[in-house]
């Protein structure tokens, strides 16, 4: 059972690592059930004892030595179900400390975005809970549902075929029950999430909502997301109660007519009175596993549901633990050959063939109208995402041979929305550094460096505590203005040599444009490789280069005052790519 969880494709293998690593905790489980079943007789041999010994004779010696037998295997069988229930737990522990980091480094490293991303946490929660809940238990007391079996043979034929006949019906009702339940229980898991995705993304967004007066449309929506989600788990769950109903009815009739069949058979003489009882507790000990696991049942297949699309997302993201050469430092040469990007649907292009050069040093501008891709042109540049085509290098090795972390450590992004985290000034500039436990003197040098390049040391100095002022989700707490200075900080903390800003003076007033011109002058001072994204032209009075992109295509690429002679004549530049121009 174990070892069909075991996935087999490449990239899922921290997954088995895991997997293998809780395997003995599995294994202990396993067999303290084998001591637990065993201890589970000893009511029935007590039961024997008394009506067939005890009770025949008088004998209250035996009745207080058995008695005294039962307590302590009872004691016993409570402690080691105890353990085992502790043990399974320790399995979720444990993989939860192997897994969560992998699975969260796969999350923010995918390419894929949307719910199925989102969930992936939720997915793995899942799982961890199905292997150390009930389900894990009931399916750890299922293989001795035979040994019950044999037992009741052994009292006499007819009670082994009526548990045995009995165990096939709750069998069958628990297949019935897996495939009515399933497609039900996964429409559900799909529902919920797409009303949770949709719930979150409101929440984090509630000031623009309110100030728009969204508020009772997107009520309305979410409403209607969340009943068709609350709708299919109820399905789901009524499903599921009524061949829960069926299956306790059906236990309850075995153990019903183990004890007529029991009595007739003991007014045969075949078997002794106390084997009467017996025959009944046997019987519903053989079955109760089977009633446990339908019961758990949602759960269960809620977890191999959970597990599976783990193993998608991590074959999905096998490249990311692909072992990379560590590449020298880099000096800026940043080279794009035919790189073009789609859009997430697949149906149109965002960027086209674009090709370009730039020596170290070099500043780049990108203009064009609405929709043109210079987003999305400064994101591929920044590495946040990757091209469907051609390939983007620095120091002319292609991005995809650089180890990902040590490719960010080298490029500053200030992307069009700033987007700061929750935490202080300081943690959000230094890329949180701090916590991956870096000396704090030095984390402190390198933030605070930053933000004199960036212009906004004197500005954080105000605020209420300076660089430990605390900030909100989405920067809560700051402007417009101050969040995009302070992500220019952060674009510039650890002196990188290739910084991409899109729109850097969307929100800046007069101070904020001062400082940005200053650390603009800054980096070509230092050598660093710049490309601006803007609307806005004095920001790229002194870039070196201009590109101009229309519908995703290049269409003129070349020095400053050359392209913008063009465009202040009113004439479009005829459409050539120039990989480098002196």
């Amino acid at each position: 059972m174990l070892q069909a969880l075991f996935p087999t494709k490449p990239g899922t293998e921290p997954l088995a690592a895991a997997l293998k690593a809780c395997r003995g905790h599995l294994l202990f489980a396993f067999g303290f059930s084998a001591l637990v079943n065993v201890l589970y007789l000893a009511p029935t041999l007590y039961m024997m004892q008394v009506y067939d010994r005890v009770v025949p004779t008088g004998g209250i010696l035996t009745l207080l030595f058995v008695t005294v037998v039962v307590v302590f295997a009872l004691v016993t069988l409570a402690a080691l179900d105890h353990i085992r229930a502790r043990i399974l737990v320790r399995a979720g522990l444990r993989m939860d400390r192997l897994l969560a980091g992998a699975v969260l480094n796969r999350v923010i490293g995918s390419k894929e975005s949307g719910a199925k991303v989102a969930q992936a946490m939720r997915d793995f929660d899942s799982f961890r809970q199905a292997l150390s809940g009930q389900g894990a238990l009931a399916l750890c007391d299922l293989p001795w549902t035979p040994v019950y079996l044999l037992i009741c043979f052994m009292l006499h034929w007819t009670l082994g075929m009526l548990t045995l006949v009995g165990g096939a019906l709750l069998f069958g009702l628990a297949v019935l029950n897996e495939r009515s339940a399933k497609p039900r229980i996964e429409a559900s898991s799909r529902a919920s999430t797409k009303a949770y995705v949709a719930q979150e993304t409101i929440a984090t967004q509630s000031e623009v909502v309110r100030a728009l007066g969204m508020r009772q449309a997107l009520i309305s929506r979410q409403l209607k997301e969340r009943s068709e989600a609350v709708t299919a788990q109820a399905d789901a769950q009524f499903v599921g109660g009524r061949f829960s109903g069926a299956i306790k009815f059906l236990r309850l009739l075995l153990q019903s007519l183990a004890l007529g069949a029991g009595a007739w058979l003991a007014v045969e003489g075949q078997i002794s009175a106390g084997a009467i009882i017996a025959a009944s507790v046997l019987l519903s000990r053989a079955v109760q596993p089977i009633e446990l696991i339908v019961g758990a049942w949602s759960g269960i297949v809620q977890g191999r549901a959970s597990w599976n699309n783990l193993i998608d997302l991590f074959a999905a993201t096998a490249d990311q633990d692909q072992a990379r050469t560590l590449l020298p430092k880099p000096v800026g040469l940043l080279t794009l050959d035919g790189v073009g990007v789609r859009s997430p649907a697949g149906d149109a292009p965002l960027l086209r063939h674009v090709s370009l050069s730039l020596q170290p040093g070099e500043s780049l501008g990108v203009v064009g109208p609405s929709g043109a891709g210079k987003t999305t042109l400064a994101r591929l540049i920044a590495g946040a995402t990757e091209p469907d085509v051609g390939t983007v290098r620095l120091d002319k090795a292609d991005y995809a041979t650089w180890d990902p972390e040590r490719l960010a450590r080298h490029i500053g992004y200030l992307p069009q929305d700033s987007v700061l985290f929750a935490g202080t000034v300081k943690e959000n500039i230094s890329r949180f550094d701090g916590s991956l436990e870096q000396p704090r003197e030095d984390v402190d040098e390198r933030a605070i460096k930053a933000a004199r390049l960036a212009g906004c040391h004197d500005m954080i100095l105000k605020l209420p505590h300076g660089y430990d002022t605390p900030l909100g989700a989405q920067g809560r707490g700051l402007s417009a203005g101050q969040a995009q200075r302070i992500a220019l900080a952060r674009a510039l903390y650890g002196d990188p040599c290739l910084v991409v800003l899109d729109e850097p003076n969307s929100h800046l007033d007069g101070e904020g444009e001062a400082a940005l011109a200053k650390a603009l002058a800054g980096l070509r001072t230092r050598g660093a490789t710049v490309i601006i994204v803007a609307h806005r032209s004095g920001v790229l009075q002194n870039v070196d280069k201009l590109l101009v992109l229309r519908d995703g295509a290049v269409e003129g690429l070349g020095p400053r005052n050359e392209i913008a002679a063009r465009l202040q004549a009113g004439r479009q530049p005829a459409p050539r790519v120039v990989s480098s121009v002196n």
